[in-house]
């Protein structure tokens, strides 16, 4: 495996995988899609559906070489996140989570996003180190997870996309500039007769 580099994992990719790559990158939700700007639903009931999601958001997420996906950037607003900051670690699916503490002392560091992922769009993003949070799995069991680093770095993130929210938002006024050049459709132009 290769590092993680904002939430994206970087690594030489042979032909095939980076095919896949790119068909899983096809099926995720790319700026200026408005569902990446709406806040998704509470999840009421956890029924197939729910299991069959985490599913599909599990083999895209790591098809495209992430460390998070939230259920907007495939088009589903609900509350529903999965995650995996490692590729030994088991996957981690979350329903309906919600932060219950975080840390005051706050890092920058660079993040990435397979939304923002056509553009390689990577700012600095200010958040807590740590942070606690509850949700239920998609079983309907009660999870808490006490995270740092890295992985309250990808909760965080994805807790994001869950309220409609994009690092662009999260950055400082210059790096958004930047972030907002490269994220406008060029124009394509043809050979000269």
């Amino acid at each position: 495996m290769g590092e993680v580099e904002g939430q994206v994992r970087s690594e030489q990719l042979d032909a095939e995988r980076e095919a896949r790559r790119r068909a899983a990158l096809a099926q995720v939700r790319q700026y200026p899609d408005p569902v990446l700007r709406m806040r998704a639903n509470e999840v009421e009931d956890l029924d197939e559906s729910v299991s069959g999601l985490v599913e599909r958001m599990t083999r895209l997420m790591q098809e495209a070489r992430g460390v998070g996906l939230a259920a907007p950037q495939v088009g589903v607003l609900r509350r529903i996140l999965v995650y995996q900051t490692e590729d030994e670690a088991p996957v981690v699916a979350l329903v309906n989570p919600r932060v219950t503490e975080s840390s005051d002392e706050r890092e920058s560091v660079d993040e990435g996003c397979l939304s923002l992922g056509a553009a390689s769009v990577v700012v600095p993003v200010e958040r807590p180190v740590s942070l606690t949070v509850e949700a239920t799995s998609p079983d309907g069991e009660p999870v808490t997870v006490t995270a740092e680093g890295l992985e309250a770095r990808v909760i965080q993130h994805e807790l994001d996309h869950l309220d409609g929210v994009l690092i662009i938002d999260r950055t400082g006024p210059e790096e958004r500039r930047e972030a907002l050049a490269r994220l406008r459709p060029q124009p394509i132009l043809g050979p000269l007769a």
